[in-house]
């Protein structure tokens, strides 16, 4: 549980932050702020009713400098917390749990020095109908990666952060004929890591479909390969994704696939898979969602889930609120 000090030292930061932002903008015209509130109503696989997102909310300070030549200066600091509390999205995770980089773009296209989703967190949300970001429904969010952590100990206490590597290194290549190139990786090695982290996307974008292919290694020495498909079509989309993921002798593999179309205002979304560990169905689940769109920046939507596991089977399902700004 967070204590009064660490709540107040978070409430002044953000304080703080929110009060230089603004005048940082008009002073520099470099910094934005942004973010994405999310809170819902849900019943959670435990069968106990909750508030708090339901989705993931954030707050975002983001900016640079033109350098001239083509070349300009970035950084963003991104935490992520509770709408329910107010307070970290985890104890165990840091300040801006969610990226604090800063890094050079240009014709090259993009270094990033810092702490960042690794290349294959930062582009595999395409290939599920939620964007990977909704607690109840989204396959990819329940099944993918069962066996690798991005980084093993880049939280508090030495834990691990799916989808995060600290003390890295980022490059996102210039798009080529709709291809595009995504490398991370750490320099550093701590006491008992195997190997240094390093992964790999290849990344293919169209206005008719996406394809991608990524693999890479953290610094226990597990592994991950993941191949994405989408199809559009106007209004819909059909999309799936392969996740393999080792840890030492133990291998699982997920298969998900979903879709999603949009009629006027409303988009409606649907999602199956299923992931197997060491050869044993682990969990299968089904997911269904519907959303409409308020205004451009806000939604109302409601989800539901089928999830079953080698012991029991459990529905969840909610309603929630979205803004982003």
């Amino acid at each position: 549980m967070r204590t009064t000090n660490q709540r107040r030292s978070l409430a002044r930061t953000f304080a703080l932050a929110c009060a230089l932002a603004p005048a940082a903008a008009w002073g520099q015209g470099g910094v934005k702020v942004s973010g994405f509130i999310d809170a819902g109503i849900y019943r959670d696989i435990d069968q106990a009713w909750k508030v708090g997102p339901i989705q993931r909310s954030n707050l975002a300070f983001s900016g640079g400098e033109d350098l001239g030549g083509g070349v300009a200066f970035t950084f963003r600091l991104s935490t992520r917390f509770e709408t329910d509390t107010g307070t970290l999205e985890e104890s165990n995770k840091p300040l801006w749990h969610d990226e604090a980089t800063v890094g050079l773009t240009g014709a090259f296209g993009s270094i990033q020095v810092g702490r960042r989703m690794d290349a294959l967190y930062a582009n595999d949300w395409i290939f599920d109908p939620w964007n990977y970001y909704d607690r109840i429904a989204s396959p990819g969010w329940d099944l993918w990666r069962r066996n690798f952590a991005s980084d093993p100990t880049a939280n508090r206490g030495g834990t691990p952060d799916w989808g995060r590597l600290n003390n890295g290194i980022f490059y996102d290549s210039p798009d080529l004929a709709g291809f595009t190139l995504h490398l991370s990786g750490s320099p550093e090695s701590a006491p008992g890591d195997r190997n240094k982290a390093l992964m790999t996307a290849l990344r293919y974008q169209h206005a008719n479909g996406a394809a991608m292919i990524a693999r890479g290694r953290n610094s226990a020495g597990d592994t991950v390969s993941f191949v994405g498909l989408k199809l559009i079509r106007s209004a819909w989309s059909v999309m799936g994704g392969y996740d393999l993921s080792k840890s030492g002798a133990s291998t699982a593999r997920a298969l998900t696939l979903g879709a999603s179309v949009n009629v006027g205002p409303m988009t409606y979304r649907a999602g199956v898979g299923r992931v197997d560990v060491d050869g044993v169905r682990e969990e299968k689940m089904l997911g269904l969602g519907v959303k409409r769109a308020l205004s451009k920046r806000t939604s109302v939507y409601a989800d539901f889930a089928r999830k079953v596991y080698p012991a029991r089977a459990a529905s969840t399902y909610g309603v929630g609120m979205v803004h982003t700004f």
